[in-house]
């Protein structure tokens, strides 16, 4: 077996689902699990009946890059979305199912194991798939932490120049997991220069791009930023979105890598040998989503309401702010994080998720520490009943 699987870490579900073993909640509470990233609205049914009207297309294998359809309706979203003069939907889009495997298969497409000392820069909070696709493709992560007196923006001087020269790929996630927090125009700048220097792929994960609250100002995206800078080729550039949280069909394994054609012809080739070409009607629903904004308007009606009332309902027992984007409240906690989780569901029936548990100890510091992860996916009145639940155990808390 690859010894680097030994490397892998359990992944926080399993680290909380061992936490709360034997912890019995009040039987008279309902649960209500806010510590899974699950979008929980309903899946449009136009997305639904899309996916019904091309079962047809079963009986044909599909094609890896994806037919013109969908890749178009991709492209045309892109150029919309974040103002871009052209991006080419044969050579600039490849469709893939969902952004988790793509963000996974992508390091071991990219890092070149034969030269010495392979580095994978990852965020600190982060996605542990990050982690794990470093390590299986034989290279060594490193970590950025995102602190809180930082605002949680990405610090690039905390690695040594000889960490930077010998990093091939740079993961990158804004809006931010679990912070929400977005990368600016001048730390896109710095970024796109640290790969210019030492020559490393950088993958932006923006999976979280379309969950935000201010209509008339979207999350900055890593295409619109390279743009904006003159960087009109995308070079050393590819970005990773989804249907899962803009749409609310996480079962539906849909999304897209978009960037540097150079790079994705090289991954559409490894992905060839990979086998994840998309059903045709996976492909069919996911044209047509693509292609509406009104179903993600209201999404994001609804995550600016549930964000309104928890804020409101926690804030006198606890220090949270709304994020700039995202569906998740990222708080500080009076008690060590484990202790707030479990605690929390033995007295009152809620699971969050500890930050602990999405970070690794960098330099003397687990970012995740003594926070916890609110995943606000649930309905209004759920997660309303759950802020309140929280509130209460919250004051109780010794200071």
């Amino acid at each position: 077996m690859n010894p680097h699987l030994d490397r892998l870490q359990p992944y926080p579900f399993q680290k909380l689902a061992a936490l709360l073993r034997g912890v019995e909640p009040p039987a008279g509470l309902p649960a209500i699990n806010l510590s899974i990233g699950e979008p929980k609205h309903p899946t449009p049914e136009f997305i639904k009946h899309a996916l019904a009207d091309n079962l047809d297309g079963l009986s044909a294998y599909p094609a890896t890059q994806g037919g013109p359809g969908l890749r178009n309706s991709i492209a045309a979203w892109l150029k919309t979305r974040y103002r871009l003069p052209e991006i080419s939907a044969d050579t600039q889009v490849l469709p893939v199912n969902g952004s988790r495997e793509a963000l996974f298969a992508f390091a071991q497409a990219v890092v070149d194991a034969s030269r010495p000392g392979p580095v994978v820069v990852c965020p600190n909070p982060f996605y542990q798939i990050y982690e794990g696709a470093a390590w299986l493709a034989g290279a060594t992560p490193q970590f950025l932490n995102m602190l809180p007196e930082q605002d949680f923006a990405p610090d690039f001087g905390q690695l040594p120049e000889a960490v930077w020269r010998r990093a091939q790929l740079v993961y990158v996630c804004s809006p931010g997991n679990p912070t929400g927090a977005v990368m600016t125009l001048e730390q896109w700048r710095e970024l796109f220069e640290l790969s210019d220097r030492h020559g490393f792929v950088i993958a932006a994960d923006e999976c979280y791009s379309e969950i935000y609250f201010d209509e008339t100002h979207p999350p900055l995206g890593a295409l619109e930023a390279a743009h904006a800078l003159g960087r009109g080729d995308f070079r050393r550039l590819v970005v990773f979105s989804s249907l899962s949280k803009r749409s609310n069909v996480p079962g539906l394994r849909s999304g897209f890598v978009a960037g540097d054609a150079a790079i994705l012809e090289r991954f559409l080739l490894y992905r060839t040998y990979h086998g994840c070409a998309m059903g045709p009607a996976v492909q069919a629903a996911s044209e047509r989503a693509w292609r509406d904004e009104a179903h993600v308007a209201e999404n994001r009606r609804l995550y600016r309401q549930k964000f309104a009332q928890a804020v409101e309902l926690l804030l006198p027992a606890l220090p949270v702010q709304r994020p700039a984007a995202g569906f998740y409240l990222w708080a500080r906690t009076p008690i060590p994080d484990t202790d707030f989780a479990r605690e929390l569901v033995r007295r009152y029936n809620v699971t969050v998720l500890p930050g602990s548990y999405l970070a690794r100890e960098v330099r003397g510091i687990n970012p995740g520490r003594d926070f916890v992860r609110i995943a606000l996916v649930a309905s209004p009145e759920a997660c309303a009943a759950a802020a309140r639940r929280m509130a209460e155990f919250a004051a109780a808390l010794p200071r």
